[in-house]
């Protein structure tokens, strides 16, 4: 099982100050290569221990948060993108800016949480699942929330496979067909969250 976070991986507030530049600039570095955008309005990001962690300090930055019940709360909440070996997680976002783009998009797109798919070489096809924490709120049919967490299940066989490349993400929805191919050196970090 992977490593998940605890609270003597958050700093606390005053010592997270002085280490958030340095943090900051890794993560963003990250996150770049993490980062997937499928077509005009969908991006997603594979999370990582690193990416998880960062969530956590910003957000116990924003609010203040200083007891240690507060911290493991969001620990709870947020562990679970931590993706074990076998598993990559992502956020997936749609990414919408007006109310009428809203509005139109999100009901059209309900069940893209299960649309999207890893196209590996030799023609197989991973499709993601909602993490199971998030698939118990997705109670509206008739519109999807704007952010998803998701995550596809490999088996051995198939990260040898994803680990030679090249490798596709799409979504393959009713009202959304995009694709885009991976490049090299995000192929490289989801092999190293695959392989643990």
């Amino acid at each position: 099982m992977t490593d998940k976070l605890t609270l003597d991986d958050i700093a606390d507030l005053r010592a997270y100050e002085r280490e958030r530049p340095e943090f900051l600039r890794h993560v963003v570095g990250l996150k770049a290569r993490r980062r997937v955008a499928v077509g005009p309005i969908v991006t997603l990001v594979f999370e990582n221990r690193d990416t998880v962690r960062f969530q956590i300090q910003e957000m116990a930055r924003v609010e203040k948060l200083i007891s240690d019940d507060a911290i493991q709360t969001e620990l709870d909440i947020y562990n679970t993108l931590i993706p074990d070996p076998g598993v990559l997680s992502a956020t997936m976002f749609i990414e919408l800016t007006s109310e009428v783009a809203l509005r139109d998009w999100l009901p059209r797109l309900v069940g893209i949480e299960r649309a999207a798919v890893l196209e590996l070489p030799g023609g197989d096809r991973v499709w993601s699942q909602p993490e199971a924490q998030h698939a118990a709120q997705l109670t509206d049919a008739d519109t999807t929330p704007s952010v998803h967490y998701v995550r596809f299940t490999l088996t051995p066989a198939q990260v040898d496979t994803l680990a030679t490349g090249p490798v596709r993400l799409a979504i393959d929805h009713p009202h959304y067909h995009e694709g885009v191919e991976l490049a090299p050196e995000t192929v490289s970090e989801l092999v190293g969250d695959l392989r643990g």
